[in-house]
């Protein structure tokens, strides 16, 4: 059991890494700025309409804790269980596309750079030191 934590582990920080490597943490930064009207990240941030994405990479898919999630994400969280680059960049880049009944209205990011960097921004809270999104 252990050992198999211990590998999952290694596989996502090694997946998150390279996402790191491919994305640009202070241009997502930027690009997050899309994201702040519905989400917050960083240490105190709170659900809004949409939930905190503070932990987000490597976080189990439909479990910020006090958010009611779509059906849509409880299924996808059911069937695959965890965000991980890959997945979220696949969600970013059409989130109706890709979890069809999802609440979330944002149109997603087209380009690959974008969700890249963004990906890398929010990979850079893990516990979140501050807070991005509070009006």
């Amino acid at each position: 059991m252990y050992q198999g934590t211990l590998a999952a582990g290694l596989i996502l920080a090694l997946t998150a890494g390279m996402a790191l490597a491919e994305g640009d943490a202070a241009k997502g930064e930027k690009v997050f700025r899309k994201c702040k009207a519905c989400h917050m990240v960083g240490e105190g941030a709170e659900n809004r309409v949409g939930p905190v994405l503070t932990g987000v990479v490597g976080r189990e898919i439909a479990s910020a804790e006090g958010f009611d999630y779509s059906d849509a994400l409880k299924e996808l969280a059911a069937a695959d269980g965890t965000w991980t680059p890959e997945e979220l960049g696949h969600f970013l880049e059409n989130p109706k596309s890709f979890a069809s009944g999802t609440k979330m209205s944002f149109p997603g990011l087209r380009k690959e750079e974008e969700r890249a960097d963004v990906i890398a921004y929010l990979a850079s809270f893990s516990g979140g030191e501050l807070i991005i999104g509070r009006s």
